[in-house]
């Protein structure tokens, strides 16, 4: 973790004027309350580094190979010194990987039906840029019918890459520093983990958190578009999809057990929150999406996400590197830092009773 972020924890003892800090203890399928108080010491060694970013869709070969990116050219590789920095590293995995054939979903033109199949050489590219952990719940996931699923699933697993969210693979887990990190996804989607059932996420989380000392849920919920940076508090409703209630979804899975809640799906920024200690982001935007996606205006700046976690889940501090994608896209540092922009705006707007405290290198933490 680099000096910034250390000095910001630093900032908050100084300010405060506490030596400690309340820690929650972990209590399975229960409410998390606050029993005692703990020294907390800011070392490596004690804490877990978790980087976070939302879309990646890394070029598709169809219709044609014209929304493929030129050969030789890796998308991900001015991330690495971020993504490859963490304990554990997450995104979105927005399509299947599947090299040719699968049942394309019914599209009015399939000349502009928009399906993505990602080549299965795209996958050592995701495990060398650091990605231990995908969500494949979402609505493109299905491009390619039952075939794309399972190949995907294939491929991912042969890497070594975990993911989960799909009724066939709802958790998987992992892991680091002694830690065991366990890791389930939601969306409004077929063959998903449905994001409305709130039962089957009680179930899920409830049972990760048996077995885990940390658990990420993710969720690709929200309406889409520029237009949808908000969050609204309510259920959100898209081309006639239940798109879900995103702020009432991530605090019955906080209640659950869940420790992280990471969103995606509105392929824009939204903003971040905090829960009875956890954190929430309701929205990364698109990180890392190829020639079939608009990546004007907001739609083109998307939030990397490092978070630093106590070993039971109790977020510590934060940062928000910006990121923009430039021509057909792929991400790159944005030195406008329009992500961080977004994410203090669209806070302080939306949810106006966090005591939220965010500067300028993007370091923040929790009141």
């Amino acid at each position: 973790m680099n000096n910034t972020m250390k000095i910001s924890i630093i900032s908050v003892v100084v300010l405060t004027g506490l030596a400690v800090v309340f820690l929650p203890f972990k209590m399975k399928a229960k409410e998390k309350v606050v029993q005692q108080v703990k020294e907390v010491s800011l070392s490596e060694d004690t804490l877990i580094t978790l980087v976070a970013v939302g879309d990646i869709m890394m070029g598709s070969n169809f219709p044609s190979s014209n929304y493929l990116p030129r050969e030789g050219v890796e998308l991900l590789k001015p991330m690495h010194e971020f993504l490859q920095m963490a304990d554990v590293t997450f995104g979105n995995l927005e399509g299947t990987i599947l090299n040719e054939g699968g049942r394309l979903k019914k599209c009015s033109d399939s000349t502009k039906c928009y399906a993505f199949r990602q080549p299965e050489y795209f996958v050592p590219q995701l495990k060398n840029a650091g990605f231990d952990f995908l969500s494949v719940a979402n609505n493109h996931m299905g491009d390619f019918g039952e075939e794309g699923r399972t190949n995907t699933q294939r491929v991912l697993k042969e890497a070594g890459i975990r993911f989960a969210g799909l009724e066939s693979c709802p958790w998987d887990t992992l892991t680091v520093k002694g830690v065991k990190i366990g890791m389930t996804a939601f969306a409004p989607n077929t063959a998903c983990l449905q994001i409305t059932d709130f039962t089957t996420l009680k179930r899920v989380v409830g049972h990760l958190d048996c077995i885990c000392d940390i658990v990420i849920v993710s969720f690709h919920g929200g309406a889409e578009g520029s237009s949808r940076t908000h969050i609204t508090r309510d259920t959100e409703i898209f081309y006639e999809e239940n798109r879900g209630n995103v702020y009432e979804f991530a605090r019955i899975a906080i209640d659950a057990g869940a420790d992280v809640i990471l969103g995606h799906g509105p392929h824009v920024t939204r903003a971040i929150d905090y829960y009875k200690g956890r954190f929430i982001t309701y929205s990364m935007g698109n990180f890392c999406t190829y020639a079939r996606f608009n990546l004007s205006g907001v739609n083109g700046v998307a939030p990397l996400f490092v978070l630093r976690l106590q070993k039971d889940g109790t977020f510590v501090d934060g940062k928000v590197v910006s990121t923009k994608q430039l021509g057909e896209g792929g991400p790159v540092l944005d030195a406008a830092k329009g992500a961080l922009k977004q994410v203090s705006s669209l806070t302080k707007t939306d949810l106006p009773e966090l005591k939220l405290q965010i500067k300028d290198d993007g370091s923040f933490y929790f009141n």
